[in-house]
């Protein structure tokens, strides 16, 4: 039995929740989204709440509503607030620099590498060496940030290439003679 789905969503003032049948439609300040509900998953709003109760009784049945409930969430918290997710270049010439809809890196590449930034999500660069990934999606930015990051990630022997903020990369001593 799940105990994420027995815990109720709450809704914030500036976000509107639409239930139709088996689709939730979520509208905020920074977006909408939309999702299609399992049959075996109830979504039901309470005043400013989110009930979400498996339709019956088996194992699998509160695993989708655990699994709902924690999308639905994050799908309230996107479309009020939003998500982000920073990447820092660490290396001699490693630079980024946002131009309209697309990212345009220099990693150490003899070209230039630009990424060409999707729908709904907006890639600032504070610095040369700092870019933030936002948007309303959670999946999307994180799946932006990876493919970004994926372009050069960083080695172990010196640490250079695209990091996340956070990250800790572990060093290898060198080969000794």
């Amino acid at each position: 039995m799940s105990r994420i789905a027995k815990a109720a969503i709450p809704v914030p003032a500036n976000v509107t929740v639409e239930i139709d049948g088996q689709d939730v439609r979520i509208k905020g300040p920074k977006g909408a989204l939309g999702w299609t509900v399992h049959p075996k998953v109830g979504v039901e709003q309470q005043g400013r709440e989110l009930k979400i109760t498996p339709r019956s009784e088996g194992q699998d049945a509160w695993a989708l509503a655990g699994t709902t409930r924690a999308l639905i969430n994050n799908m309230v918290i996107g479309c009020g607030t939003g998500f982000e997710r920073k990447l820092t270049l660490v290396g001699v010439g490693y630079r980024a620099q946002a131009q309209g809809a697309s990212l345009n890196l220099s990693l150490g590449f003899s070209h230039p590498v630009s990424y060409a930034v999707p729908e709904g999500i907006e890639i600032t660069t504070p610095s040369q060496t700092e870019i933030l990934v936002r948007g309303a999606d959670k999946q999307r930015v994180g799946q932006v940030a990876s493919e970004i990051r994926a372009y050069r990630p960083p080695e172990p022997y010196k640490g250079k290439g695209v990091r996340y903020a956070d990250e800790q990369v572990l060093r290898k001593e060198a080969k000794k003679k």
